[in-house]
């Protein structure tokens, strides 16, 4: 999750992400940063984030961005 978190930091500075609930919704990230969130992810836990998890609620917040990653992991 600090990761996640980190990773949110870098792309905005200004906003506090572990208690931002509408990312999405708030514009708090615009879709360039979003492309560069997933290839970060994907690098950082080793995973492939598919088209069935590029929607918004996955990324609404760090604790939804962190729930998806597991379920990838999982999966």
């Amino acid at each position: 999750m600090e990761e996640i978190l980190a990773m949110l930091s870098e792309l905005n500075s200004s906003v506090d992400f572990a208690a931002a609930e509408n990312i999405m919704s708030s514009r708090l990230l615009d879709s360039i940063d979003i492309i560069e969130l997933v290839s970060k992810l994907e690098d950082a836990f080793d995973i492939e984030i598919g088209m069935e998890y590029m929607d918004k609620e996955n990324f609404e917040s760090a604790q939804a961005i962190w729930e998806m990653v597991q379920e990838i992991q999982e999966g």
